[in-house]
């Protein structure tokens, strides 16, 4: 991304697109009683309370109502109607795990199949976005996941523990592509969940060869564990590389999320929050979804930037766009276009 002398300034940047994931499979009930909802209605009005708050983009997993993360699609396709109906401007992202939590003690925490996450195409009512990874990843959430922040929760018990360490994110190439594909054709746009540079730099190779062809909404994932950890440096790096037509969100963990949605609102990106990220506030206290959404809302407001609506965060995400080609796709997206035979040096696009 380019930044010009006036780049920081808040009348040259865009609203503030608030996304928020405040289903958190994680986490079991008990964990955070008073903001992990468990009844349909319940996830519904959460919905509407985040909406309420300031939230425009909603990062969707589904519970049962043992309270367990939902891996049934039915449970998706209720819980999307619902919100629909109550939020109809809400951008509504399903989490392209599907539900990572394990049913059972010392179950281990897997994702499930490729044929059952390429269903998330088939939604229906269909979602604004799906939430899609780019290369195989090692995710153990437990590295920086502190024993005193886990005290009196479920993640604090070793069978849990020795689960989520070892969790991986399975999206190879195949994958990849045929995802993209089945998510293009019903009209899904998704919302690329990086883990770092790498990943970045697989991504701009689909877009060359015209595997995808719509807008860059991207998230940097900072929680280590086999991402990219949450040093500023490795943040500022991804910010680098990033096409300059993106929009780029920050997400973290714990008490790291907070300073990175700082960060990410003064150079004119946007902040994601939530029970997913985080149940505690700076000083270890339990916060909960909606008291986060406050937060990056005053935040934005001491740094001069606006919340944007849910019409207006539709227009930054440019939900509905497809391209023709793949130079309209670089076009769109700040990329400088391919090599033609014989030009040499950077490819510039023509006046």
């Amino acid at each position: 991304m380019q930044f010009l002398d006036d780049s920081l300034h808040p009348e040259n940047q865009d609203k503030v697109v608030i996304t928020v994931a405040p289903y958190g499979p994680e986490w079991m009930p008990a964990d955070f009683p008073e903001d992990i909802p468990v009844t349909m209605d319940q996830q519904i009005q959460k919905a509407v309370d985040c909406y309420e708050a300031g939230a425009t983009v909603l990062h969707l997993h589904v519970r049962e109502l043992d309270g367990k993360g939902s891996k049934r699609l039915s449970k998706f396709n209720e819980l999307i109607a619902g919100v629909r109906s109550a939020v109809p401007d809400m951008i509504i992202q399903v989490g392209g795990s599907i539900s990572f939590a394990p049913e059972d003690d010392g179950q281990a925490a897997k994702w499930l199949s490729d044929d059952t996450r390429h269903m998330l195409a088939d939604l229906d009512p269909a979602p604004d976005q799906v939430t899609v990874a780019i290369n195989t990843t090692q995710m153990n959430i437990m590295e920086l996941l502190y024993p005193a922040y886990l005290e009196g929760t479920s993640l604090a018990h070793p069978a849990f523990q020795a689960a989520y360490s070892e969790m991986t994110v399975p999206a190879g190439p195949a994958w990849v592509e045929e995802h993209l594909k089945r998510l293009q054709n019903s009209g899904i746009q998704p919302h690329f969940q990086l883990t770092g540079i790498h990943a970045l730099e697989t991504l701009d190779r689909l877009v060359r060869r015209g595997v995808y062809r719509g807008p860059l909404n991207l998230t940097w994932i900072g929680i280590g564990g086999g991402f990219d950890g949450p040093n500023p440096f490795n943040f500022f790096n991804f910010i680098h590389r990033a096409p300059d037509g993106c929009t780029l969100t920050a997400e973290s963990l714990l008490k790291n999320v907070l300073p990175f949605n700082t960060m990410a609102m003064a150079m004119g990106l946007h902040p994601r929050c939530g029970i997913e990220d985080t149940i505690i506030d700076q000083h270890g206290k339990r916060m909960t979804s909606v008291q986060q959404i406050e937060q990056c809302v005053r935040v934005a407001h001491e740094l001069g930037r606006e919340i944007a609506s849910g019409k207006e965060a539709r227009e930054i995400y440019r939900i509905g766009s497809w391209y023709d080609s793949i130079d309209e796709t670089l076009a769109a997206n700040g990329m400088a276009p391919n090599r033609n035979v014989g030009v040499k040096n950077l490819p510039l696009r023509a006046a």
